[in-house]
């Protein structure tokens, strides 16, 4: 399978770099859903879908009968001006793909081409369902990012198993990441305004000064990691947003603060929330007050014990077992993880570092990949949905 997806390295480049070029944004994705069909039906044989989860496209290749695999890959950008200077950089300006979601479609077409192969040999018995998703980095009016919005729309009704990869900017070619349990944190977003009266700045006695209140908040947020949430469970509090006053001499009524809350664990979740909400409560101490919003993100993301172990023997094979890292998860959040609480999945992590010594970081805007990744994320997930429905999984 590896010699296979080496030959159609050309094939999956060409794709990334045209999708790379013309970047859309979650839910905007009309041209990379188009160029996805297209490809489909140029490959073949399979039961194609679009419109699914607003901009999504399914194709379902198999035999109608037997189990069926899902495989996911996301497709939109991120609103971010490029400055990589590649030859196929953005033509759209302020938008680029900065996390690599080019390549997982690019990936995922091609392994529509190994399979469709393998299928027309007759070795396979069963169905592999293309999960072309849209917006995982962004969620609509109605707080739903694309997973959520491709499962209601019935993208997993009768998935027994789902798989899916993300390229890694920051390990190198031919090491992939895989772990059971744990895969991604539970992401929240909490934004909150601590009120005063305000003021003079001359007369700071003669009201009440949030800014003089945000010191304590911020010293209780920062001591809810550290001496409210047991050690043992992961957790993070950050703030991104700390906004508040307009003059030098003007004490502001208000000061706006925005951060995400991290966690593995759902019980951790909660206590972030209550924790948090505490951590505003000061402020009264001080003779001021808060609002408080939570917004709700994505659930913790769950690798299944038997498909990390299908992934991981797949990986063995067609690699080496020394390609296998098996260091600790991150506190990344990804909305694939809808998906692993609708049917038994996992998501592996694919080398893809540029070795220039340069720091390409996802959702910076030098952010790039050695395409050399490409071909090796193929022929895994191929190879792990060969094996599956050869009944040759594990």
């Amino acid at each position: 399978m590896l010699d296979k997806a080496n030959a159609l390295a050309p094939e999956i480049v060409r794709l990334r770099r045209e999708i790379h070029a013309h970047p859309e944004l979650a839910f905007q994705e009309v041209r990379t859903s188009q160029l996805v069909a297209e490809t489909l039906r140029e490959i073949g044989g399979m039961d194609i879908r679009t419109g699914i989860g607003k901009t999504g496209v399914v194709g379902q290749l198999g035999t109608g009968d037997g189990p069926t695999i899902g495989i996911r890959a996301d497709m939109d950008a991120l609103p971010i001006d490029e400055a990589t200077g590649l030859p196929f950089a953005s033509q759209n300006p302020g938008v680029m793909h900065a996390c690599g979601h080019d390549a997982h479609t690019a990936i995922l077409l091609g392994v529509a081409h190994l399979l469709k192969q393998e299928f027309a040999a007759g070795n396979l018995r069963g169905n592999v369902r293309f999960l072309f998703q849209p917006a995982e980095e962004a969620q609509d009016a109605e707080g739903l990012s694309g997973a959520p919005r491709m499962i209601n729309d019935g993208a997993l009704d009768g998935v027994d198993h789902v798989i899916a990869l993300h390229v890694d900017s920051g390990l190198p070619v031919g090491k992939i990441t895989i772990r059971e349990g744990a895969s991604s944190a539970a992401v929240d977003t909490f934004r909150s305004w601590i009120t005063g009266s305000g003021g003079h700045g001359a007369y700071p006695h003669l009201g009440t000064d949030p800014l003089w209140m945000l010191l304590p908040v911020m010293q209780a947020l920062n001591g809810v990691v550290a001496r409210r949430i047991n050690p043992m469970h992961p957790a993070v509090v950050s703030l991104g947003v700390v906004r508040g006053g307009t003059a030098s001499n003007v004490i502001p009524a208000e000061v706006y603060l925005e951060g995400t809350l991290r966690s593995f664990d759902p019980q951790v979740r909660e206590q972030l929330l209550v924790e948090v909400e505490r951590a505003f409560a000061v402020a009264r101490a001080f003779g001021g007050d808060y609002r408080l919003e939570i917004e709700r993100g994505y659930p913790a993301g769950h690798n299944d014990a038997t498909v990390s172990d299908w992934i991981s023997a797949t990986i063995t094979d067609l690699i080496g077992a020394d390609a296998i890292d098996r260091s600790r998860t991150g506190m990344g959040a990804e909305d694939f993880a809808y998906m692993t609480q609708k049917a038994p999945g996992a998501m592996f992590m694919l080398g893809a570092a540029v070795d220039d010594g340069v720091s390409r970081g996802h959702h910076t805007p030098i952010f790039d990949i050695d395409e050399r990744a490409l071909p090796i994320g193929a022929a895994i997930l191929a190879e792990t949905a060969r094996r599956y429905l050869a009944g040759k999984a594990g």
